[in-house]
């Protein structure tokens, strides 16, 4: 993720083609993104940006609360912070201002209404400023609840028939249409409001998905994201249309999580439906792949439970990782 901008300014330097610096950052900075998808009559949060002190106060009387403190260029829930009354959020903003940094200033954040709901993501692949392969998913806890509380985090793809995978893929192209994406991977995040069903962006990056989510989506479709992309690339290259492959529509999906373990042993989750186990330090994961969507479901219900006997630890995430605007 913090490659996004050196990579814009290396190709901006050396003149290649792909996304140069402006290009970029509209996949990089939250507050921009946001910007250019209002602007494009997209769905989004309420938010402000943290400049102007007579506009923070004129939002938090417009906006009712909670509202969420974010920082415009971290990655996962880096220095997210939700708030739930105005001294608070005049208290943050003043410890943001007292650091030395000048990047870790209020001006560096956005406030943004929070919206309780649940959480889809879509990953995809564009050529020609077109989405040539998309794969929504459905997040089990949101992943925000994850990362500051603990807990499994599972992930699968939306019912091929259902609203949500013609509502999600069709929010995405228009997104990706509006942020200027040309060529290449992407990964947005959407959520439906508890309270009034709509969706919403939250944010977006040009890249693929960690977590093994393109391991996830390949269960289930049978197409890996780095492969595509690089197919993508090369038939540019040659003066080639990419011409994409068949794809399954079964379903995939994968339970993650910290583990007290340095090699968590994995041995007794022997269902057939397994097909992928996460070998990283301190880390248990499974991806499992069926034909039934309902099979999926239950698989990552029970590994849920277990892994929370078996193996989950937490860490709480960093107050700030970095900024590269």
């Amino acid at each position: 993720e913090s490659d996004v901008m050196t990579a814009a300014r290396a190709r901006e330097h050396l003149r290649l083609p792909g996304a140069h610096g402006s290009a970029a950052r509209l996949f990089r900075d939250k507050l921009a993104m946001r910007a250019a998808a209002a602007d494009a009559g997209l769905r989004v949060p309420e938010f402000v940006h943290v400049l102007n002190y007579q506009e923070v106060g004129e939002f938090m009387e417009r906006v009712p609360a909670p509202w969420v403190l974010k920082p415009r260029s971290d990655v996962s829930a880096s220095g997210v912070r939700v708030l739930e009354d105005p001294e608070q959020v005049w208290r943050s903003i003043e410890a943001l201002d007292a650091r030395e940094s000048m990047q870790d200033k209020s001006t560096y954040y956005l406030l943004e209404r929070f919206v309780a709901g649940e959480v889809f993501h879509v990953d995809s692949l564009v050529e020609s400023g077109e989405v040539v392969l998309a794969g929504p998913r459905r997040s089990g806890r949101p992943p925000m609840n994850v990362a500051h509380q603990g807990g499994v985090f599972t992930s699968m793809n939306v019912d091929y028939d259902s609203p949500e995978h013609e509502a999600l893929t069709r929010f995405n192209a228009d997104l990706l249409r509006a942020l200027g994406l040309e060529r290449g991977a992407a990964h947005a995040e959407f959520i439906r409001g508890a309270a009034d069903g709509e969706l919403y962006f939250l944010e977006v990056a040009a890249r693929v998905e960690v977590a093994y989510i393109a391991e996830t989506l390949e269960a289930a479709s049978g197409l890996n994201l780095w492969r595509e992309w690089a197919r993508v690339e090369l038939a540019r290259a040659r003066g080639q249309e990419y011409e994409r492959p068949a794809r399954r529509h079964e379903y995939g999906g994968i339970a993650l999580s910290l583990a007290r373990q340095e090699r968590p042993d994995t041995s007794a989750y022997d269902d057939p439906e397994i097909v992928f186990r996460v070998d990283k330090p301190n880390h248990v994961g499974l991806i499992v792949r069926s034909p039934s969507r309902a099979r999926v479901e239950e698989l990552l219900a029970q590994y849920s439970e277990r892994f929370a006997q078996d193996f989950s630890a937490y860490v709480p995430p960093p107050e700030r990782r970095e900024v590269n605007l």
